[in-house]
Formats: structure tokens, C-alpha cells, sequence
């Protein structure tokens, strides 16, 4: 029986002919030459309010957006050319050229914000109050701000030169070292050698030996290469430090706080609330240990299901769901969804060479997105597809806005992913068709939940830790092991039988040359999402319009003040945070129900 949706995607409508596509060359020779273009127009630019200089600043801009967009566009089509096949030799050498095409790009833009910052005030006034300006003026007023924070222009440019064979070549290398990887898998006589997307799947198995089995030769895998990780991690975090310093930045949590648009007190009140959810999920912890015949639960054990069978999940029937229950609450999401399935913007196949992981990429020129992931034949899997369409949403209704007001956060990126992943999960359990289907989705929602409220926890404990220690100089592999195993015991309440030291190794975003802690923000924005939940419960025909207005204003203003203006509440005090965590650990109380002896 045909398919209706293909598990492969379609990339030649972006650039026809993968890496070797003669229109993504065109471009690239294009780009080439852009960044100097940029540069020689700022030069010319005035500082000061008259007609002919707004007029410059408006044209400048425009050209600034234009090549971003191209810039966008191709970075985002060979990172699809290097997470379908980690052995494409050819993405390789051109995401190397297409990283010196951005610190290119980088560089003009330091010269632009050194104008923006260096604009006397009466003058800055009068280009903000300008119409033209007005759609992108939050914008301008933060790189403004954030350029006074900075080293001079040539300063600034020489790190951003350095940093292509400097803390970006050594994730590079990572994810070389993590493409090459193996793990084998015994199963029926046979050996198999899985990617380490694929291997991680495998901690599903129903059986407890087989999942121990798997997690030394996982473990084992991971230690082979554990020693280039760690040169890696210190590279990236020194040269990441040694910038910091020069600036005169005492704090790597500040510039993480500040590129979340986010205050301390506003993560502190999130972590607080948080923290009233362990001592809930260790309940569960112990439940479902008791399930499975342990004494308690190994890091391993997590994924493992808790039914005698669960149903099999085709990607047509997934698809189908997903597409079904997001028209429950927002008709535009399910369109965008169906339209996204049925040209192929998702790759879900699950086959040996692809990344592992899952993401959702935007295509501005084209104005698509495309979604990364491997489909497991479970409604985890459903979830997931859900979770990546819901960032293409997010890119489609900002389409037509400036490209520089399209720039939302982390944090706030997640927010209609999550909930779209919320409502799919929700409505697979209200959907359930027997006993068992139920408690398997809601193990996956606790897991969830323990994802956010602990594994995400020690993975922020880790890395501020990390750099604590890595002032002092680099941590070798056992001193990694330690602290994260540690953090993990501190994030977890004990609450485990066993850890995983190298987690610190196979988990990619400790590794990002973009941002540090790439991890507080799933928090954050699976709360607020769970918020945006809540009031899609209560229903409305305004709902849907509300909830494109936030998503349209997440690169417009603070995470503090789109809370408040579209969710009218106060993201630095508990309340919020508190309600948010009781309404995600609401699954808990009907999985204790459905589980106790009888």
C-alpha cells in the first residue's frame, strides 16, 4: 500500500543538485563580494537626522537584510546536506566556506553597529521615530546597546575572523568525530553497527539486560572518543572565555541571559518553580522502576517502555494525528502542517549516516522550513514531528515582517514547537484505546517532564560549573566525568541508580559556538508553552488570532514584556512558573492511579 507522505525530503526546490548545485555555487561567488559592498555603504553613512542620511541608513539596512537572508538560505541548505549524510564530503567544504562567508558578513555588521552606537542621541531619536524604521526600532535599540559592550570594530572583527578556525572549526570537528561514530547492536545473532541517533533509540528496548548490554557498548563508544571531545569542549569554552575577557565580561550566564532577552531574577523564579517538581518525578521514577522489576532506575532505563507491547506507529497514521489534533486549536498550524508532509519539507527516515537529533531549518528566500528528525514507529515520534512543524509555523508567520525583527530568541523559539508537541501528546492520551496505551503516553509526558525539570537542570549545572572550573585552565576526561555525573545527581535528587559520565560528550549543545547554554531555554520555553496551553484549554474564538500575534512579537520585544503583553503575567515572580509546572505534572496523579496493585 502507497504512502501518503514521503520519509524523505525534498531539497532541490532550495538548491537543485545537493552539493554540487550550480545556483547554490552562483550564489556563494555572490556572497563573496557582499560583505565588502556592506562595508563601503556603512562607511558612507551619516550620523545624523536629515532626509539624505535617513535616506542612506534605510538603503543600507535594506542591503544588510538582503544578504543575511542568502546568507540564511544557504547555511541552512547545507546543514539539511550534512544532517542527511554525515559522509558528504563535498557539504563539508562548503559549510567551511559558508562559515568564512559569515564572519565576512559579521564583520561589516560590527562596523554597522559601531555606527549605531556611536549616533548622537538627539539624532538617534529622529531616525527611530522615523516610519521606516519604526517596525525594526526594538532592534536597533538593543544592537545599539549591545555594541557599547564591545571591543573597537577592528577588534571585534579579528575574533570573528579567528573564530572560523578557532571555536567553530573545533564544533566542526565534533561533529566530524560524532558522524564517524558507531555503536554496535547484538540483536539475534547479528552484529549491526548503528549511527548514534539510531543507538540511542535502541534504549527502548523492552528487555532490562539488552538495554545494559547496549549502554556499555554505547559508553564504550563514546570513551574511544572522549579525549577529542574534551579538547573540543576546553577549545571551544577557552577561546569563548579568553573573548569574554577582553571585553570585560565577568560572567558567560549574563551574555546567555541577555541573548534570551531574559533577567536573572526571571530564571531564578523559573528554576524555583522547577524545583517543586522533583521530588514528584522521583515518585515516578520509583513507580516505574517497580513496573519494570528493578530496584530503581539507571540513566539507561528512561526510554524503556512500560506495557508488554505498544502498538506500532506508522508515519502516515502520525502524520495524520498530528495534522487532525493541531486543528483542534489553531485550523493555520494544521494547514501549514499538511502543506509542509505533502511537498516534503520533512526528513524522517530512519537509515544509517544521518545526524543524529532533530531540528526545524528556515529558508527565508524560499520562504519554507525544513524538519530534521528519525522516526521511530511510536507516538514519541508523533510528538516529535509535531514539536519541529510547530517551529515552521513560527517561521511562517513571520514571513512578511523585516528581517531583522524576525530574530526571536531560544527561549521564545520554542514556544510554538512545544505547543504543538502538547497538544498532540495530550489528545494521544485523552485518544488512548486501551489501558496500556495510556500509561505508555503518560510515561512519555512524565519523561518529558523529567526531560525539563532534571535532565535539562544538569546540563545548566554542567556547564556553569564548566567554566567556573575552566578559568583555572582546561579539565581533563575523568574531571568531566565527575562533574557531570555530579550534576546529574544534583539535578535528579539521587533519584537514579546509575548515570552517564559521558553524557558531556554525546550531548552536541554543550558544543555550539553560537551561544553557551543552549539549555535553559527548552525549560523556558516548554513552560510558557504549557501557559499558552492553558489558555488554548479555555477556548475562544480569539484564541488562534492571540496566539499568531505572540508568535509574530517574539523577535520584537523582551520574553518578559511578550508575556505580559499577550499572557498578562509577571515572568520574574513564581506564579506563573508554579502553574505551569502543576499543569505538566498533571499526568502524574492518573499514572500513580492506573499503576497501583490491585
Amino acid at each position: 500500500m502507497a504512502s501518503e507522505y514521503s520519509l524523505t525530503w525534498d531539497l532541490d526546490p532550495i538548491f537543485d543538485g545537493g552539493s554540487g548545485s550550480p545556483a547554490l555555487l552562483l550564489i556563494l561567488d555572490t556572497l563573496a563580494k557582499a560583505p565588502q559592498q556592506l562595508r563601503e555603504q556603512v562607511q558612507l553613512l551619516a550620523l545624523e537626522d536629515t532626509p539624505e542620511a535617513l535616506d542612506q541608513w534605510h538603503s543600507t539596512l535594506q542591503m544588510r537584510d538582503r544578504i543575511e537572508e542568502q546568507l540564511d538560505e544557504v547555511r541552512a541548505f547545507v546543514g539539511c546536506l550534512m544532517s542527511q549524510d554525515v559522509n558528504d564530503a563535498e557539504a563539508k567544504l562548503l559549510a567551511g566556506r559558508v562559515q568564512q562567508l559569515i564572519a565576512a558578513f559579521e564583520g561589516a555588521e560590527l562596523q554597522l553597529k559601531d555606527r549605531l552606537r556611536r549616533f548622537p542621541e538627539p539624532a538617534w531619536q529622529g531616525l527611530l521615530a522615523d516610519e521606516r524604521f519604526q517596525p525594526v526600532a526594538f532592534q536597533l535599540q538593543e544592537a545599539r546597546e549591545n555594541a557599547a559592550e564591545l571591543l573597537s570594530p577592528e577588534q571585534e572583527a579579528l575574533i570573528v575572523d579567528l573564530s572560523v578556525d578557532g571555536y567553530r572549526a573545533w564544533e566542526r570537528l565534533y561533529q566530524t568525530v560524532v558522524g564517524r561514530m558507531t555503536v554496535p547492536w547484538v540483536e539475534g545473532g547479528l552484529l549491526e553497527q548503528l549511527s548514534v541517533g539510531q543507538a540511542y533509540n535502541r534504549f527502548a528496548h523492552p528487555d532490562p539486560a539488552v538495554r545494559a548490554r547496549h549502554f556499555a557498548h554505547w559508553t564504550q563508544s563514546w570513551e574511544a572518543e572522549s579525549e577529542l571531545c574534551a579538547a573540543a569542549l576546553n577549545h571551544i569554552g577557552g577561546f569563548r572565555l579568553a573573548i569574554y575577557r577582553h571585553r570585560g565580561w565577568d560572567s558567560v550566564l549574563a551574555r546567555a541571559l541577555k541573548d534570551n532577552r531574559i533577567s536573572q531574577a526571571t530564571l531564578e523564579a523559573m528554576w524555583g518553580a522547577v524545583d517543586t517538581a522533583k521530588d514528584r518525578l522521583v515518585v515516578y521514577f520509583q513507580r516505574k522502576a517497580k513496573l519494570l522489576g528493578l530496584k530503581a532506575l539507571h540513566w539507561y532505563d528512561e526510554l524503556a517502555p512500560i506495557a508488554d507491547s505498544v502498538r506500532p506507529l506508522s508515519y502516515d497514521k502520525a502524520a495524520g494525528f498530528v495534522v487532525e489534533q493541531l486543528r483542534q486549536f489553531s485550523p493555520r498550524m494544521a494547514d501549514f502542517a499538511r502543506l509542509a508532509l505533502e511537498n516534503r519539507w520533512v526528513e524522517a527516515e530512519d537509515r544509517p549516516a544521518k545526524r543524529p537529533g532533530g531540528y526545524c531549518t528556515s529558508l527565508p528566500l524560499s520562504r519554507q522550513s525544513r524538519v530534521f528528525m528519525t522516526f521511530g514507529g511510536t507516538s514519541d515520534g508523533a510528538s516529535t514531528l509535531a514539536h519541529e512543524l510547530g517551529h515552521g509555523y513560527h517561521n511562517q508567520v513571520q514571513w512578511d515582517l523585516p528581517t531583522m525583527a524576525r530574530g526571536f530568541t531560544l527561549s521564545t523559539a520554542e514556544t510554538a514547537s512545544t505547543f504543538a508537541g502538547l497538544v498532540v501528546s495530550r489528545a494521544a492520551v485523552a485518544q488512548a484505546g486501551s489501558r496500556e496505551e495510556k500509561l505508555t503516553l503518560l510515561d512519555e509526558a512524565l519523561r518529558d517532564a523529567a526531560t525539563m525539570f532534571m535532565n535539562i537542570p544538569a546540563r545548566f549545572l554542567f556547564e556553569r560549573r564548566f567554566y567556573e572550573a575552566r578559568n583555572q585552565g582546561p579539565l581533563s576526561v575523568d574531571q568531566l566525568n565527575e562533574m557531570m555525573v555530579q550534576a546529574q545527581k544534583d539535578a535528579f535528587r539521587n533519584g537514579l541508580a546509575g548515570y552517564h559520565p559521558q553524557f558531556w560528550a554525546s550531548k552536541g549543545h554543550f558544543y555550539g559556538s553560537g551561544t553557551p547554554f543552549y539549555n535553559f531555554p527548552y525549560t523556558l520555553g516548554f513552560l510558557l508553552s504549557a501557559g499558552i496551553y492553558a489558555r488554548a484549554l479555555e477556548g475562544g474564538p480569539g484564541f488562534e488570532e492571540s496566539y499568531v500575534g505572540l508568535l509574530r512579537d517574539t523577535g520584537r520585544m523582551t520574553t518578559e514584556e511578550l508575556a505580559q503583553r499577550h499572557m498578562g503575567v509577571d515572568l520574574s515572580q513564581p506564579d506563573f512558573w508554579v502553574s505551569a509546572v502543576d499543569l505538566v505534572m498533571a499526568s502524574l496523579p492518573e499514572f500513580l492511579s492506573l499503576t497501583e496493585e490491585r
